[in-house]
């Protein structure tokens, strides 16, 4: 990914923070990984598993985190 994407964190509310959040996760992974044939065939392993569910979420809980202190906490 060489185009800038992600320009800033602030966002109008908590709900676009928390989709921000997702995004930001979403977005590692395929960086992470960018073959989308790969994605899938391990979407296929830990959408079944309780642990790495758990993992995405706590992921995402962190990313809100961040967004929600550069945002003031929407104060």
């Amino acid at each position: 990914m060489s185009e800038t994407w992600l320009e800033t964190l602030v966002t109008p509310d908590p709900q676009a923070g928390y989709e921000l959040a997702v995004k930001l996760a979403r977005v590692a992974v395929k960086m992470t990984q960018p073959d989308a044939g790969m994605r899938d065939d391990l979407r296929k392993v830990y959408e079944a598993d309780a642990d790495s569910l758990i993992a995405v979420s706590a992921v995402v809980a962190t990313h809100f985190q961040t967004i929600a202190a550069a945002n003031g906490y929407w104060k």
